[in-house]
């Protein structure tokens, strides 16, 4: 059939504008600052996907200076003109990208990288960012009022991260939704260990330091890097179920408590194994440090690290977030409770296993010692708010929601669901919805209620 001279100008027309919106649609762009979570828009960054991080740092105690050389490979997932990367404070001096030299501005805590030419959508590509200066720890309401961060002991750094504190001795995408694998060389002065995530690949002397490098090949979030650096009292085996195991102790602090921090680190590791799912990293371990200004621990992927000698029961709900947290990890900050609550919920798990108290009962002390009218109550547990994301809600409600659902769908469907959820979501992301839905399609229930009432309302639920 033969068009008119009109409607073939028409098609013309239509071709022409079609190709005009295709061609602006893949018009090289900045990537966004941020991922734009709620409580931290400018976590993370947009225009590219983090593939593996290569960290070179080396640290002077004497003068609290870390000079590093980070070199970031990642994919293009647009068109790129420039992107950005977060960094805290620490002073940059050069920028490469594929090896060649970049332009860069600074904004705050952002760096606005300008490659020579263009990043193809779905292009991998590398940055290499050389920086320096003395890393400043973050303080505030979140972390319980603690510092948190690069913080600086005695004999050397302790290096906890969460949420937002892996960009002040690192440019990153710092954000949990952006997960990668990571190498590690921490160089330090001779007499003190550097200790990382993954497994030890080599230790080396350089003059008069001592370079330690760490692979973890398994994704992780930015916040759960860590480079703590000290004298530590080493041992390491394996787990009688055969993982490998590395626990590092400040020998400040070796006799200074009852707890077998390597003793109760195999046994939970290899419990919580037959529980939720097979261990899902190369190593398990600890990382014990003489910190008393921190006053808390961190689930550092493979290595929780511990700012003292802490309890059984830490140890446990530590280790526990290497399955709900390290390998699932949040897909927002918000969905913080997925972390929290599971692994609390892990403690009275760990009571029940060792036959002190039934999760029935620890649900029962924390319901009935908190009065309706109790502050504890008015936390939304789904979306705590960013300088309350660490309330104690956010744990203990968290625990008392599993156990309102392990009571309702029963154990055998509750114990078919967690090793569930974690195969699901191995080494990716996820959010509160995502279990939901699982729970019901693993229970053949419908749960909406029972999520409403302990998630996402205010007030003391009735039982």
């Amino acid at each position: 059939m033969a068009l008119s001279r009109s409607a073939r100008l028409g098609a013309l027309a239509t071709a022409a504008a079609s190709f005009l919106v295709i061609a602006a649609s893949s018009a090289p762009k900045p990537g966004a600052d941020g991922i734009g979570d709620p409580y931290f828009p400018q976590l993370g960054n947009g225009g590219f996907d983090a593939r593996h991080y290569d960290l070179d740092v080396a640290y002077n105690p004497d003068t609290d200076r870390l000079d590093g050389r980070t070199t970031l490979t990642a994919r293009a997932t647009q068109n790129l003109s420039s992107f950005d990367l977060d960094l805290q404070k620490l002073e940059v001096t050069k920028v490469e990208v594929n090896g060649r030299r970049a332009g860069f501005t600074r904004t705050g805590d952002e760096i606005r990288i300008t490659p020579r030419g263009t990043l193809s959508k779905g292009r991998t590509f590398t940055v290499t960012v050389t920086y320096g200066g003395v890393p400043e720890a973050l303080n505030g309401p979140i972390v319980f009022g603690s510092d948190y961060g690069w913080m600086k002991t005695a004999d050397g750094v302790f290096v906890a991260c969460e949420p937002n504190a892996a960009s002040t001795w690192f440019p990153s995408s710092d954000h949990p939704s952006d997960k990668a694998t990571y190498d590690i060389r921490i160089k330090a002065p001779k007499g003190l260990t550097g200790v990382s995530n993954g497994r030890l690949v080599s230790t080396r002397d350089q003059g008069a330091s001592t370079v330690t490098h760490w692979r973890e090949n398994r994704p992780m979030a930015t916040y759960l890097a860590t480079a703590t650096i000290g004298k530590f009292d080493v041992k390491s085996g394996r787990t009688p179920a055969g993982t490998p195991i590395y626990v590092a102790i400040d020998p400040v602090l070796a006799n200074s408590n009852s707890v077998d921090v390597y003793a109760v680190t195999a046994a939970a590791t290899d419990y919580w194994s037959q529980i939720f799912g097979p261990y899902p990293f190369e190593e398990t371990g600890a990382i014990v440090d003489d910190m008393p200004e921190a006053g808390f621990s961190l689930e550092v992927q493979s290595k929780p690290a511990y700012s003292a000698v802490r309890s059984e029961s830490t140890i446990v709900h530590e280790l526990a977030h290497q399955w709900f947290g390290d390998s699932v990890s949040v897909e927002r900050w918000k969905d913080i409770w997925l972390n929290e609550g599971f692994a609390t919920y892990a403690q009275w798990l760990w009571s029940e296993h060792q036959g002190v108290r039934s999760a029935h009962d620890s649900f029962l002390a924390g319901y009935g010692t908190r009065p309706a009218d109790s502050s504890f109550w008015q936390t939304v547990v789904a979306d705590p708010q960013r300088d309350t994301m660490f309330a104690s809600a956010v744990y203990q409600r968290g625990a008392m929601t599993l156990q309102m659902l392990r009571e309702r769908i029963g154990d055998t469907a509750f114990f078919k669901l967690l090793p569930a959820w974690t195969k699901l979501h191995r080494y990716g992301n996820a959010n509160t919805a995502d279990f939901i839905r699982l729970a019901e399609k693993v229970s053949g229930q419908q749960l909406d209620d029972l999520f409403q009432t302990w998630l996402y309302s205010p007030g003391k639920p009735s039982l």
